[in-house]
């Protein structure tokens, strides 16, 4: 792997934010030979990346210009995946890329039918769908409830562990890293063009700024004058005792798909269950609006059990050893805004990815990067502007400050 060397201490792009959306804003930033800093106001992979399952999904999108995103963004991984990372092996071995997989199933006849209806609108958008009738369930999966409806297998899903991938993927990338550096404000030129980010450890002049701040990015725009409606979208994930190879793919019931396209606040779950390498399993997924606030939700808690042995029923015997929680950086229209600021130049942003952005990743960041060198991009851009949201006015005062 050779992308730019992007060590310079006076940057061409500063990226707000270490986790995955910035990790694959660096590294496509310096592939098109920008010098990179990212900074964080904590570790990397510290928010919301580090609280994911790493899931690489196509099988939970509808078409549109999210799956066009999935899209490339699959085969980005596997380009990734496959490259020499010396003494690693492959890059995909780092970051323990699995091409597994993911199946789909309907507990109801009427689930299945919708499930079936779904399925079709993606086979036009090159999404790779299979019909499992109930009886042939077990065939991929030997452990699940016997009396499923049926289901649908998609090939195309992955996982990554999400981590692992995010630090893999700057070490990549060149750039320098400056964590534990909060950013108080911009630095904007009286032209309203952005010259560089204020931090608690001093300023850093760039020409190009991207706010790849997660469910914090809404703070970033508002220092522009602009408005990004990104609020976080609360979930836990329970995890198990280490297990022999039971789960082989990702398996998640029907409702999943329609939880993920939901703008509804209050809390929601349905069956999400997968292993790992290291034999732990995995199982969500909880969705619900609460602000930021980590108290245990048993409530959550106990239905992702429930539903979680519902699907495979050997989990009811199994111990939990713990759960995590983490935000999802949610837009009320459930597409991430990923392009130019429409008020200040050269101030870009990527975020509200809700819980794609692993899987989005590396698609988000060439976008970025090809936008940054005014090139033509892989995915069309447009349906993902920032502007959508903007109401505010111009940028005048050469600064703008964090409100806090």
């Amino acid at each position: 792997m050779s992308p730019a060397a992007s060590g310079s201490p006076t940057p061409d792009v500063v990226v707000i934010g270490a986790g995955m959306i910035g990790a694959a804003c660096a590294y496509y930033a310096a592939r098109a030979g920008f010098a990179v800093t990212v900074l964080d106001s904590g570790p990397v992979a510290g928010g919301t990346s580090g609280a994911g399952e790493g899931n690489l999904l196509v099988s939970d999108k509808e078409p549109g210009p999210e799956l066009d995103l999935a899209m490339r963004s699959q085969e980005l991984w596997r380009t990734l995946a496959a490259e020499d990372d010396g003494a690693f092996g492959t890059f995909g071995a780092s970051f323990e890329y699995e091409a597994k997989g993911g199946l789909v199933v309907a507990f109801t006849a009427a689930d299945f039918e919708a499930l079936q209806g779904f399925a079709a609108t993606q086979l036009a958008s090159g999404v790779v769908a299979e019909h499992v009738p109930g009886d042939h369930l077990a065939e991929y999966e030997p452990y699940i409830a016997p009396g499923l409806a049926g289901g649908f297998w998609y090939p195309q899903d992955a996982q990554v562990m999400p981590a692992l991938a995010t630090a893999r993927l700057l070490k990549a990338s060149g750039a320098r890293l400056r964590l534990g550096s909060a950013v108080t404000g911009l630095s904007v030129s009286s032209g309203g063009a952005v010259r560089g980010v204020r931090t608690t450890s001093g300023e850093i002049p760039a020409r190009f700024v991207v706010n790849a701040a997660g469910f914090g990015a809404s703070a970033i725009a508002a220092m522009a004058g602009s408005t990004l409606p990104v609020q976080p979208r609360r979930g836990f994930v329970l995890v198990t005792e280490p297990l022999p190879a039971m789960v082989r793919h990702k398996v998640y019931s029907a409702a999943y798909v329609a939880d993920v396209s939901s703008s509804d606040a209050a809390l929601q779950s349905s069956a999400v269950v997968e292993g790992t390498p290291s034999g732990p399993v995995l199982i969500g997924a909880s969705r619900e609006r609460v602000g930021l606030d980590r108290t245990p939700s048993y409530e959550a808690l106990g239905r992702l059990a429930a539903q979680g042995a519902e699907l495979f029923p050997f989990l009811a015997d199994v111990k939990v050893q713990r759960y995590y929680c983490g935000f999802r950086p949610y837009l009320p229209d459930h597409l991430p805004a990923i392009g130019p600021d429409a008020t200040v130049s050269g101030l870009f942003h990527a975020c509200g990815h809700e819980g794609a952005g692993i899987g989005l990743a590396p698609a988000t960041g060439e976008l970025i990067a090809a936008l940054l060198a005014e090139a033509e991009p892989a995915v069309a851009a447009e349906p993902f502007n920032p502007a959508r949201f903007t109401h505010s006015g111009d940028v005048t005062d050469g600064h703008r400050e964090d409100a806090q």
